[in-house]
């Protein structure tokens, strides 16, 4: 008895709604599957035709009695029908509208905090878009109709605060399910001051998504108290714990090679390495250490530095000086309309100061004779000698310095390119030795101009001892060079050089994955054409960089794109492989991207702006650097609708 019961109330759920009840009992199909009073729009919970009957003769007899079944039944329900498509495409349309409101304003804020723009800038941009529009659409139709569209949209201040915390939100939910999924990642830590001395740590992870390699600021984690390494330890442990993280996905960790981060006992450095349980990398940044073998000048040339900047500071300081100098550039028809300041923070500033002062200088020697300033330096040969050879020197040493920034780089080409530097600065020496100075296109010219003795022993030694810095750095690179050079050069890898103690790879398997993979002309021929692609794309950058195309060197596909695409497309049976490839492509070589992102976190929090929250100062920072698109669309749907504010 109790088993027939149960069988008849499943019937009773699983029966279909029958076409002809609209006609008999006003009633429709709702788009759960459930009837619907035509009439008073209450839904039932079961398609039973005498629970239909049972609500239609009850609560709508007169409407029966009004229209009896047959033509004048079948007319009313059709115009009830009529009125419900109307309701509801009414309806529709309200929530479509909305939708796309909130998604126009989720787009407004979203290139507001990339631009580091402050909140209040939406009203703004409301504002000029309304009165753009005014002439814009003048001679639409639906002018109105557009206006009041944009007049809805909500874009006050903390409308965009709110837009931006969510997209923030929704960027690092992204970030942590691609997390999930990875073996391996790296992190870049480095620390520096906002403008209300907070100190902001920037944690960076680098790893190989799905989509190809992906470097990500994580969190800007603020210490109230010390700097301590312990303090940056416990900041950086917290984050990757309330993102679930685990630390033991981490294989290597760079740092800027502070105290803090590397001391033996309490840096950051060993206190995170205590805490995972396997080997891994620790890297001194790359462009950290070259930017140090570049100091290694003896004190004379520092001198040098020292005493341009403290002229351009005279000339450029006073304004009444600085306006004189350039009126006086432009009657000399100079090359240049003005100097240019020495920022250190810019690594890149002290090779441009000095080369806009050698361009300048008889005009500088000039204007400041006039002005009865007098800098005996300026005519010393000695002192002359030691200027020209920072130009040359510095402007090397950029040329290095900025295809060490290059985005997309792998570890394996910056250490190439320090290692063709240290081969260049053997061949600098040579130079001197020969006493061609071809190298040395400034020292050279005056030389010629001049006829000044050279002091080429001098030189030398300088060259010489820079180059035995650079050849005393880097080693934590070049211990694992076969290692790295795997991604590009896997066919020429000996097994036997690699490091695969980070890794959790399986050596046998490997092996014979490797032996494949050389064997096999279909997949080996895969990275016969990696080469050709680099080949052309190093090319390009060359092209690009002797033409100054600096925009256009920004396009290009980056390196560790090519190399990610080149992996993805060799199948998961050399899963052994791609596991080492994509960890290697994973590592960090500098903490560039933190530096990066401290000049954005100095725009964003600037002193206008000195009140911004830390939650607020890492969502607009989040936005600006990162990779990932936020869901507009699913943010925009959990939202309510609401009108301008």
């Amino acid at each position: 008895c109790d088993k027939s019961k149960k069988q008849r109330k499943t019937e009773d759920e699983n029966r279909e709604f029958k076409v002809e009840w609209t006609e008999l009992f006003a009633f429709i199909q709702n788009s759960n599957g459930l009837p619907t009073c035509l009439i008073c729009q209450e839904k039932l919970a079961h398609n039973k035709k005498s629970n239909l009957e049972r609500h239609f003769t009850t609560k709508h007899a007169s409407f029966g009695s009004k229209y009896p079944v047959g033509d004048a039944r079948k007319k009313a329900v059709e115009e009830l029908q009529k009125s419900q498509q109307k309701s509801s495409s009414v309806f529709n349309y309200w929530v479509q509208s909305s939708n796309n409101v909130n998604i126009a304003s989720f787009i407004v804020s979203q290139e507001i905090a990339k631009r580091g723009k402050p909140y209040t800038d939406g009203e703004y941009i409301k504002s000029c878009f309304i009165n753009a529009s005014e002439e814009l659409f003048r001679d639409f139709k639906n002018k109105a109709e557009i206006l009041n569209k944009i007049k809805e949209l909500p874009l006050s201040a903390k409308t965009v605060k709110d837009r931006t915390v969510k997209m923030s939100s929704n960027i690092t939910n992204q970030q942590i399910e691609d997390l999930k999924l990875v073996s391996a990642l790296s992190i870049a830590v480095d620390e520096s001051c906002d403008i209300n001395d907070t100190a902001q740590v920037s944690l960076f992870v680098r790893f190989i998504s799905s989509t190809g390699p992906k470097e990500e600021l994580l969190g800007l984690l603020p210490l109230k108290g010390q700097t301590r390494g312990e303090d940056i330890a416990n900041a950086v442990i917290e984050c990757m714990e309330k993102h679930h993280i685990p630390l033991d996905k981490i294989v290597s960790i760079s740092t800027d090679g502070a105290k803090s981060m590397t001391r033996v006992r309490k840096g950051f450095v060993s206190i995170l390495t205590e805490k995972i349980n396997h080997e891994i990398l620790v890297y001194h940044c790359i462009i950290h250490q070259e930017a140090l073998c570049a100091q290694t000048f003896p004190e004379e040339i520092c001198n040098v530095m020292e005493l341009v900047i403290k002229i351009v500071n005279t000339i450029v300081a006073k304004a009444l000086y600085h306006r004189q100098f350039k009126e006086f550039l432009v009657e000399m028809e100079s090359e240049y309309a003005d100097l240019l300041l020495h920022n250190k923070v810019r690594w890149l500033s002290r090779g441009n100061v000095l080369k806009r002062f050698a361009s300048l200088l008889l005009e500088i020697k000039a204007f400041l004779l006039e002005k009865g300033v007098d800098y005996p330096e300026l005519t010393d040969d000695q002192w002359i000698q030691k200027f020209y050879f920072m130009v040359d020197v510095t402007s090397h040493l950029n040329n290095l310095n900025r295809k060490l920034q290059e985005k997309g780089n792998t570890i394996f080409s910056m250490l190439e390119e320090v290692i063709s530097f240290e081969n260049k600065l053997s061949l600098f020496a040579q130079d001197f030795e020969r006493e061609t100075l071809i190298h040395f296109p400034s020292l050279l010219k005056y030389r010629q101009e001049n006829n000044s003795v050279i002091d080429i022993y001098y030189f030398k030694t300088a060259i010489l001892n820079m180059r035995e810095a650079f050849l005393r750095r880097f080693q934590e690179f070049r211990n694992s060079m076969a290692t790295l050079a795997f991604v590009k050069k896997p066919l020429s890898a000996d097994v036997t050089e690699l490091n695969f103690s980070l890794f959790n790879i399986d050596i046998g398997a490997f092996e014979m994955q490797l032996l494949e993979l050389k064997n096999k002309e279909l997949w080996s021929s895969k990275f016969e054409r990696l080469n050709a692609d680099l080949e052309k794309l190093e090319k390009n950058k060359c092209d690009f960089s002797s033409q100054h195309k600096w925009s256009a060197l920004k396009d290009l596909e980056k390196e560790d794109m090519i190399i990610f695409n080149t992996w993805n497309s060799i199948p998961d049976s050399y899963h052994q492989l791609k596991k080492l490839a994509f960890a290697v492509l994973s590592l960090f070589g500098s903490t560039y991207s933190c530096e990066q992102s401290f000049s954005s976190m100095n725009l964003i929090k600037s002193t206008l702006r000195n009140r911004l929250i830390d939650e607020n100062l890492e969502s607009c920072l989040k936005l600006k650097t990162t990779t990932y698109k936020p869901d507009l669309s699913k943010l925009s749907k959990e939202m309510q609708g609401h009108c301008s504010h």
